[in-house]
């Protein structure tokens, strides 16, 4: 997705030749060859989301543009004041990656939130959201800010949902997940 490519072509011809070139963020699902200047992607083709709530774990994709099941709706502030009767969920990021022995759980981290849905309030710290997601994409494990309750639940979610990937996962993610 190129943001700059609905400009109109005498617009775009109109730019003197000195003007610095547009940056574009391009997020694609296929391979990429990188194209020179403002041609960066990210592939997201191998992420997922999963939602953590009352102790329940769920895939949720629209977590990838928050409109996840639980972000729907809320209007979401960076004060958690604003959200007293809040209650915690979590978006967990989980990177995939393959390696010989098979495809695998590479990167997965986690991020809190709280959502009052009869005030349809909430509470999130976007930047970490994004920054979290980021480094699910480097293969980083961060699971630190779950408790035993939502550890339990997205260790349960990862090895029923594909067995062989939790086999062929790294220690790392099992022991954060013990």
């Amino acid at each position: 997705m190129d943001i700059n490519k609905d400009q109109p072509q005498e617009q775009a011809a109109a730019q003197p030749a000195d003007k610095p070139k547009k940056l574009a963020l391009n997020i694609v699902s296929g391979k990429v060859e990188h194209r020179g200047f403002g041609a960066g992607a990210i592939n997201l083709s191998q992420m997922s989301s999963v939602i953590i709530e009352e102790g329940e774990a769920y895939l949720d994709m629209g977590a990838l543009h928050a409109k996840s099941k639980v972000e729907k709706g809320i209007k979401f502030s960076v004060n958690k004041e604003d959200v007293p009767n809040g209650v915690s969920s979590w978006i967990v990021w989980v990177a995939a990656d393959r390696k010989e022995e098979g495809m695998y759980y590479a990167g997965v981290t986690s991020c809190e939130m709280l959502v009052d849905r009869e005030a349809r309030r909430g509470w999130k710290i976007l930047a970490d959201h994004v920054n979290r997601m980021d480094y699910a994409l480097k293969r980083r494990i961060m699971l630190d800010n779950l408790g035993d309750q939502e550890k339990a639940a997205l260790k349960k979610l990862l090895m029923e949902y594909n067995p062989e990937m939790w086999a062929n996962s790294n220690e790392d993610l099992k022991s954060a997940l013990a």
